[in-house]
């Protein structure tokens, strides 16, 4: 047996101990928890972007466990199996590789990305532009799935110059909704003209971000981090320096942020 079969033997026996001797393991069904794989899927990629290895490797092992885990109660229920989801998903890869596998030809990532959706609709009985979208997936990536459908549709900018001119246009009528509607008091229902014009704002950015292959919901993430850094250590420096950095006006605590920001220079 190599290593690696008997490390993946090792876990699949810890989670069917864990799920016979531990109380909280006991009492799980696969609904309650799906809301930790979910976590741990979004703790994986923070850790990607980070560009901690050793976090990364961390992380890898809990979302691992999380697939054991919802296995093990697919086992329970007679309707699969860890083998059963590992033979699946490799069918599944070599079906939908025919460049890797077969003799078809596809040289750029973008033909691949072709043939993915002709094999989902030839072979797989995948019906309708949308077909397998899950509603439940976090907004940003929902749209970019959604995008990505159309795109496949042959329902897409030429280029980028498409998109961005859009973006353009969708923030001068938010701007515009907003002058109309003014800006509301805290904790009350916003505007319906704005919500519309901010929903299609936030729609035209993630697909001028598809079109730049970036990921909208950890390029958000990333910058959310560093926004979360930066405040932090420009409270350190007020302090440092005397100062009460949540009693500062905007204007000072903006300096404090900029010398956050110039020390990552």
């Amino acid at each position: 047996m190599t290593a690696l079969a008997e490390a993946l033997l090792d876990l699949q026996e810890l989670t069917r101990r864990l799920r016979r001797d531990c109380p909280w393991d006991r009492e799980q069904t696969a609904r309650t928890i799906v809301p930790h794989t979910v976590e741990e899927a979004y703790e994986v990629a923070d850790a990607a972007v980070s560009g901690d290895d050793g976090e990364l490797e961390g992380e890898l092992g809990d979302l691992l466990f999380q697939v054991y885990f919802l296995a093990l109660l697919l086992e329970e229920q007679g309707r699969g199996d860890l083998e059963s989801v590992a033979r699946r998903v490799h069918e599944k890869l070599v079906r939908r590789h025919p460049h890797v596998f077969g003799d078809a030809e596809a040289r750029t990532a973008d033909r691949v990305r072709e043939r993915w959706e002709e094999i989902k609709t030839a072979q797989e009985g995948r019906e309708g532009i949308f077909h397998d979208v899950p509603a439940s997936l976090p907004a940003l990536l929902h749209a970019r799935k959604v995008q990505r459908r159309a795109a496949a549709a042959g329902y897409d900018w030429p280029d980028l110059a498409g998109p961005l001119a859009k973006l353009h246009e969708e923030l001068d009528e938010l701007v515009g909704a907003v002058e109309r509607a003014g800006e509301p008091a805290p904790e009350t229902e916003p505007d319906a003209q704005v919500f519309h014009e901010l929903g299609d704002v936030l729609f035209t950015i993630v697909n001028v971000a598809r079109r730049l292959n970036v990921d909208p919901e950890l390029a958000l993430r990333a910058t959310t981090r560093r926004f979360v850094a930066r405040v932090e250590r420009a409270a350190e420096i007020a302090e440092a320096a005397g100062e009460d950095w949540r009693a500062l006006g905007l204007e000072a605590q903006d300096r404090y942020y900029d010398q956050a920001k110039e020390e990552e220079l």
